[in-house]
This record gives structure tokens, C-alpha cells and sequence, in this order.
């Protein structure tokens, strides 16, 4: 037990007996204790010294007291947070199995069904907490228990009390406010206000490592982690084990994309999209139209594109700004009628290259369709 421990126990000695060490982490240590009130054994956590200074007794109190008011079958209770001898703690439950980490620590990757309800079950906590203007922040296997067959989301409140105080101290280095391999790039730029998107982020990278074996990014530094997050494309979980449905790994395509606004918009259809192929993919927006102007395109320049019978020709490409842009072009195939003017246009073209001109701004559609200029149709 150490120095801090033992204060702490003769601070609470009327209330909770410590009786050992469960775990340790970067933000708190977590004890076997016994409520001696009302004679069960409780979780008691306590915060390293020096994150309890930067947080503050107020500030913990308050954002544990908000997560302490959530109740879903999903989410452990607080029963009990105070400060003792400059320690914070807080109580739950003590519950019977093992962590989701530890979990993964012996069986490395699970039965695809078996991730599925997992992540549905968390998916169903982070709804509710979302719906009551709680967003988690920290979401790993480490803060997923697992007892009597199901999840249950542990330490709601933590990260964002200390995420504030880091908000108001600049000064204060080395506090890292969740785990870069579960952070969304949102969380991992330093943006504070993040909404429920990040934990759907957290979720998607829980669920890939409980389906592949290992999270989507890895790296020896935190450093590199936070850098392939940004610099390197969702992997495809089916691609590292073909098990995974289609339908799943649409979803968590989706789920880690690197902008919230691509994501699920919440947790709860997150869950339905896991069970749901149609709601996996995100919907496709309608292709820009583009209609640029362009001198005659056909292989024989006498060759007329005008006139009221206009066929679409073949498909071409060309090259925009470093991107393939295809084009379908408008008038490829002769009038079966050439009058003399279109014979004139023919001449023009002749022994000249087809290309594509900027529009002349002093040219309008009007003056363009009394000179009856054919069109490019891209879609951009």
C-alpha cells in the first residue's frame, strides 16, 4: 500500500476498509474495498496525486456527480465520490469477471457474434449518455467490464473533468486526456468540444481490435499512433480476417472515418447499422454537374454538332487539377442533315486540336445556344 493509499484508508477508516490492489493506470488506481455501511465489497478508485491538484476537488465532484445521476443496465453506477486528505476517489460497484482488456489479452481476438453484442451493448450506453449531454471520451477495453455475459461501461465523467482542467491549464504538461490508440483525430488535435461522434470513433476501434486482434492504428510511440490516425486510410477489418461480414466492415469504415461529420451521426444507429446492411454505408450525395464550353471534339472536324438530334458519343477523360475527371461528351456523332454553316464550324476546327477553353464570361447560355456550341457534362 502506498503513502497515499495508507492516508487515504485512515481517512475513510469509518467508511470503506481497503483490502487490495486491483489495478493501476495513467489516471487513477483502483481498489478492492469493503463498504463497510452496508457490508459489500465496492470498486474504489483514487486518482494520482498529482491529476487530483490539476483537476480540482470542485471540478471532479461536479462531473462525477453528472455521471453518477446516468442509469442504463449498461453503465456502472457511481454509488459514492468525495475528497480525503487531498485525495479524490470514487465508488462503484465491484463487479464480478473481467475487462474487456484482459479479455483480449489471453484470446487476442473474439467470435464475431460475441463482438458484435459487445459493441451493441456499448453502443446502447453511449446513446443514452449522449441523449443526456454526456459524452464518455474514453472509450477502451479497459473501461469495458464484462460480468454475467454483457458489457458494462465503466468510469463516465473521468476524462472530461480532467480534459477541463487541462482547457484551463496550459501550463501543465505530460496529461493525456484518453488513450491515443482509441482518441479520435477530433480528441487527438486538442479540439475539446467533442460530441458523441468521438466515442463512436472510440467504439468503431474497440470493435475492430475485438474483431483483427489489434487496434486500427499501432505504432511504437504515441507519436507514430497519432500520426498514422491522421496520415493513413481506415484499414478494412474484413480484409484481416474475410469473417467479418461485408455489412460490419462497411460500418466500421464508417464509424472511423476522420471527420465526425462522415460518421454515424449517433451511437444508437451505429448499433442498428452492425445488424442493418442498408444502414452501414453512409448515403452518396448527388454528383456536381459542370457544363463547360468546348470547340468541336469529333476525329473528322467537317463533322456538325448542331441541330435539334443530338446523340451522347463515347466516354473520355481528362485530367483536372491532378484528378481523373470523366466526361461524357454531348454531340460526339454528326447530323444527319450538315447545312452550310455547320460546314463553316467543320472548317474552323480544321487541322486544330480538340481541347477545352475556359467559358467567356461576357458569353451568356443564350448566346451560347444561339451559336449553338455543344457541352461537356462532368461529373466532378
Amino acid at each position: 500500500m502506498t503513502e497515499a493509499t495508507g492516508r487515504l484508508q485512515a481517512a475513510l477508516a469509518g467508511r470503506y476498509a481497503i483490502l487490495q490492489e486491483l489495478g493501476r493506470g495513467g489516471m487513477s488506481a483502483v481498489y478492492l474495498a469493503e463498504d463497510r455501511k452496508h457490508q459489500r465489497k465496492v470498486a474504489l478508485k483514487i486518482l494520482r496525486p498529482e491529476i487530483a491538484m490539476t483537476v480540482g476537488k470542485d471540478r471532479f465532484l461536479r462531473e462525477i456527480g453528472i455521471a453518477a445521476r446516468l442509469s442504463h443496465p449498461h453503465i456502472l453506477p457511481v454509488y459514492d465520490s468525495g475528497e480525503a486528505e487531498g485525495l479524490l476517489y470514487y465508488v462503484m460497484p465491484h463487479v464480478e469477471g473481467e475487462s474487456l482488456r484482459d479479455r483480449l489479452e489471453h484470446e487476442e481476438r473474439l467470435n464475431v457474434d460475441e463482438a458484435l453484442q459487445i459493441a451493441r451493448e456499448v453502443a446502447s450506453a453511449l446513446s443514452y449518455a449522449h441523449r443526456h449531454h454526456v459524452v464518455h471520451r474514453d472509450i477502451k477495453p479497459a473501461n469495458i467490464l464484462l460480468s454475467g455475459g454483457h458489457a458494462v461501461v465503466t468510469d463516465f465523467g473521468v476524462a472530461r473533468a480532467i480534459g477541463g482542467a487541462r482547457a484551463e491549464s496550459i501550463t501543465e504538461p505530460g496529461i493525456a486526456v484518453g488513450t491515443p490508440t482509441y482518441m479520435s483525430p477530433e480528441q487527438a488535435s486538442g479540439e475539446l468540444a467533442l460530441d458523441g461522434r468521438s466515442d463512436i470513433y472510440g467504439l468503431g476501434c474497440v470493435l475492430f481490435e475485438m474483431l483483427v486482434g489489434e487496434p486500427p492504428y499501432t505504432g511504437p510511440t504515441t507519436r507514430a499512433v497519432i500520426a498514422k490516425c491522421f496520415a493513413e486510410p481506415v484499414p478494412s477489418a474484413r480484409l484481416r480476417r474475410n469473417s467479418v461480414p461485408q455489412h460490419v466492415d462497411a460500418a466500421l469504415l464508417r464509424a472511423l472515418a476522420k471527420t465526425p461529420v462522415e460518421r454515424f451521426d449517433t451511437a444508437e444507429v451505429f448499433a442498428q447499422a452492425l445488424v442493418a446492411p442498408a444502414l452501414a454505408t453512409a448515403p452518396t450525395a448527388p454528383a456536381s454537374i459542370a457544363v463547360l464550353p468546348f470547340i468541336n471534339l469529333s476525329t473528322d472536324p467537317d463533322r456538325d454538332h448542331r441541330g435539334d438530334h443530338q446523340r451522347s458519343g463515347p466516354a473520355h477523360g481528362i485530367e483536372c487539377g491532378g484528378a481523373h475527371v470523366l466526361l461524357r461528351l454531348q454531340g460526339a456523332l454528326p447530323h444527319p442533315r450538315r447545312g452550310r454553316r455547320g460546314a463553316r464550324c467543320g472548317r474552323r476546327a480544321r487541322g486544330k486540336r480538340a481541347q477545352i477553353r475556359e467559358p467567356d464570361p461576357h458569353h451568356s447560355p443564350a448566346h451560347q445556344r444561339r451559336r449553338r456550341i455543344p457541352s461537356v457534362v462532368g461529373a466532378l
